[in-house]
């Protein structure tokens, strides 16, 4: 990457971190795309866009970078809160503007976007406060890296979650092989693979919500948390307590299958697994089963292959390391080098349906090819299918990008580095 194009956020504290600048970059024409608000020595900061369901968008990153730093420096400052308005926490990154600036010609500016994601999903995972995040609806892909990474996450009836990136050409990045690999056994496979839908209960039974809050408690909930003097994580935990319960999974959950989800995501390639998800529809072809095989087969070959990988590495790395890996492959996906999959961008009735209606979903993906160019939803992976996936080409994208001007993810140094 450009080193010029490098600039540090200083802290007293020496809670700094390298953040890439944009030449057009300007976190104030993005102010009100995320709000805060003071409330005693608690924060609360609510994403702002709820139109498109409050995608992830450069200004906010910045936003929400600057503030988290001020907040963690800031004695006045005990926790902060954050949420989304509307019927989304947040339902991804911005990719708009990603694919625009790569069909554009500069592949550079995705790059950045990334690049101050990931620091901030770091800053995030080793933030020295305490970190509530209500996940009251909508919850995808950069929702996740704001979200799950933090201390307390809280689900309610109203939350979807989903890591659909598969489906998307992409892979679930923001550090999402770290957390992935830390689910009950291969769930987290199982999640990242297909891309699949899990509800507040599901999200509390597999570990990735820390509590279930029914939606009407949360303004009291709200409340209650304003009123806090402490960073204390146990004093914190025993206010969400009072108000959250334990709710039963519905019978048609994937999670009650997680012994067939340990039996087949454990295997070694991803073939192997569809394979061993085929043999199980033999004798009961479970709705699970079998939305997870129509997943698999509909998804991109190239990032079922590096989702897979990327997860079982994850096993033995740290959230820094995570996501250091997570920009090298975001960085290669850009550059084109062996595939076009992330901008043929297959949106389909898989997984939009769940969530939002087709036209919304098309406007936090438009200018990727199969959706503003073509509009025929058909994407032409490439390879198409999973036994033409180069190991050779695989091994490139988790190595170093071969650009003269290309460096690895900078990260802060913290005060107990999960490096």
């Amino acid at each position: 990457m450009v080193t010029d194009h490098l600039i540090s956020l200083l802290d007293r504290e020496g809670v700094s971190g390298i953040v890439m600048a944009s030449s057009d970059d300007s976190t104030n024409d993005g102010a009100d795309q995320v709000l805060t608000e003071e409330r005693g020595y608690t924060r609360l900061l609510t994403l702002n866009r709820p139109r498109q369901l409050n995608a992830l968008s450069f200004p906010m990153i910045m936003q929400l970078l600057n503030n988290l730093i001020a907040y963690e420096k800031d004695p006045e400052v005990k926790l902060l809160i954050l949420k989304g308005r509307g019927r989304a926490f947040c339902a991804g990154g911005d990719v708009a503007a990603i694919s625009r600036s790569v069909i554009e010609g500069h592949w550079t500016l995705g790059a950045q976007i990334f690049w101050n994601e990931f620091i901030l999903n770091y800053i995030i995972a080793t933030y020295r406060k305490t970190q509530v995040s209500i996940l009251n609806g909508i919850v995808m892909g950069g929702g996740a890296g704001l979200s799950i990474h933090g201390r307390f996450r809280v689900a309610t009836e109203k939350t979807v979650f989903a890591m659909p990136e598969t489906s998307l050409g992409l892979f679930p990045d923001i550090g999402a092989s770290y957390f992935l690999s830390r689910l009950t056994g291969f769930f987290g496979e199982y999640v990242g693979l297909t891309g699949a839908r899990l509800d507040g209960a599901e999200m509390l039974a597999c570990g990735l919500a820390t509590h279930f809050v029914p939606s009407m408690k949360l303004t009291l909930l709200e409340e209650t948390l304003a009123k806090v003097e402490t960073s204390d994580h146990f004093a914190i935990c025993a206010i969400i307590d009072q108000f959250s319960r334990h709710v039963p999974l519905k019978e048609s959950s994937a999670f009650n299958g997680l012994d067939v989800i340990n039996k087949c995501f454990s295997k070694e390639t991803v073939e192997e697994i569809l394979s061993a998800l085929e043999l199980e529809t033999v004798n009961a072809a479970t709705e699970w089963i079998v939305a997870a095989i129509r997943s698999l087969k509909k998804a991109s070959p190239i990032s079922l292959k590096i989702t897979l990988r990327a997860i079982r590495e994850g096993r033995l790395q740290g959230v820094g390391q995570c996501l250091m890996k997570d920009y090298r492959l975001c960085c290669h996906i850009l550059r084109k080098e062996a595939s076009n999959d992330f901008f043929e961008v297959n949106v389909t009735p898989t997984f939009s349906w769940h969530f939002m209606p087709s036209e919304t979903w098309d406007s936090l993906v438009q200018g990727c090819r199969a959706i503003l160019v073509d509009k025929d939803r058909n994407p032409k992976w490439d390879p198409c299918s999973l036994d033409l996936v180069d190991g050779k080409v695989m091994d490139r994208y988790f190595s170093e990008v071969d650009d003269a001007c290309w460096e690895d993810l900078k990260l802060p140094v913290r005060h107990a580095s999960k490096l």
